[in-house]
């Protein structure tokens, strides 16, 4: 678990990192003063900085820079992710030429697309790099058998109060043989749980580098689609390709991605908005960081393939027209440039300030709900401390 937890916050962190750093570099290109670029969130630990003369400087904890002071690069207590602050964001200094609130209407624009642009081009490259070493994909027809390694049959889900649910059988768990037949495709081991039905059998299954064997008795009646043991299967493997092809795959694929999370997200709002609740889909930071290990368990490439995802996924996300957000702040140089003048910082913050209260209940919803959710994994975490 704590492999899990240390290896969640190392990717929230990087994610987060790379979006800020989209932000700083922007920002130096259209002229805006860099007050501060951390890694990890206030309080700061120290930070250095390059004076016109250029000698650096340094500040330990919250002690403030000269006024005149070029960009600080701090590190900080908390470690996710880290923070661009850039002058003008906020009521001060927002006269001053090299000041944020001074630059052209594009210009801000692009400072605050530069973020979720980094986010996208981080989960591209991951991508790319991906279909070169090898990414986990369906076995499909079409695909040149001398292209995939490692094939295996995963499981891809398992359906509440099942007999695999019961027996500790989890997604991304490897079937290696049922009732002592070794299995490498999904329909033999279909064909065996319906000769198993009302009569107990061992499934072997490989979880991370461990090899379980777990005992269950295939139902009899099950609903449709659902199965005698009430898991969904994938045959899946390592498909790798020629850089030449790895570049155009990573490329589609992340635009795949973006449309089919675009599609997603836009489905969660809508049933926000018409009062049908909270998407079982959706995750909090909880759910993400279950979701973490699992893939943690399956591999490092599928590792590889879940930072792209949650990538564009937070992309998509900051883009989103909402108070607090990026694409909120897009919507007020929108209003800006259509009145032909800003909308009164006051008025502005206080609805970023709301919209940032409302995201917060939102996350600490699907934090509650995912706590319920995987409540198993945290009795199973209490009882291994408590050396149960």
């Amino acid at each position: 678990m704590l492999t899990t937890i240390v290896l969640f916050v190392l990717i929230l962190g990087l994610l987060i990192f790379v979006h800020e750093f989209g932000h700083f570099v922007a920002a130096r290109k259209m002229g805006a003063k860099v007050e501060e670029f951390g890694m990890g969130f206030p309080p700061r630990i120290f930070g250095v900085y390059r004076n016109k003369n250029g000698k650096w400087g340094k500040l330990w904890g919250n002690a403030e820079p000269k006024l005149d002071a070029p960009t600080v690069y701090s590190l900080n207590w908390l470690p996710i992710g880290g923070f661009c602050k850039i002058k003008g964001e906020d009521d001060s200094g927002n006269q001053d030429s090299d000041s944020f609130a001074k630059k052209k209407i594009w210009q801000r624009a692009l400072i605050l697309i530069a973020g979720v642009t980094m986010n996208v081009l981080l989960a591209m490259v991951l991508l790319i790099i991906g279909f070169k070493v090898g990414l986990p994909v369906a076995i499909e027809d079409g695909i040149p058998t001398d292209q995939i390694r490692d094939r295996k049959v995963q499981i891809m889900a398992v359906s509440e109060n099942s007999p695999a649910a019961a027996a500790g059988i989890q997604m991304g768990d490897q079937i290696l043989s049922v009732a002592g037949q070794p299995v490498d495709q999904a329909n033999r081991i279909q064909d065996i749980t319906r000769d198993y039905q009302d009569r107990e059998m061992v499934i072997e299954i490989k979880r991370g580098e461990e090899k379980r064997e777990l005992s269950l008795v295939p139902r009899s009646e099950f609903s449709d689609g659902d199965g005698p043991v009430g898991i969904s299967l994938v045959e899946v493997g390592i498909v790798s390709y020629p850089w030449y092809q790895a570049l155009t795959k990573g490329a589609v694929a992340t635009f795949a991605l973006l449309v089919a999370i675009v599609v997603a997200l836009f489905n969660i709002i809508k049933n926000l908005l018409v009062g049908a609740g909270v998407a079982e889909e959706l995750s909090g930071p909880v759910g993400i960081a279950v979701m973490t290990g699992q893939m943690a368990r399956m591999g490092y490439v599928y590792i590889l393939q879940f930072i792209a995802i949650l990538s564009i996924n937070l992309a998509i996300i900051n883009l989103f027209p909402l108070p607090a957000l990026d694409g909120g702040r897009l919507i007020f140089l929108a209003l800006e440039k259509i009145r032909g003048k800003k909308v009164e910082r006051k008025l502005e913050n206080t609805i970023h300030m709301i919209g940032f209260i409302l995201l917060l209940l939102l996350m600490l919803a699907v934090t509650f709900r995912d706590v319920f959710k995987f409540q198993d994994i945290f009795v199973n975490i209490g009882k291994r401390i408590i050396g149960q």
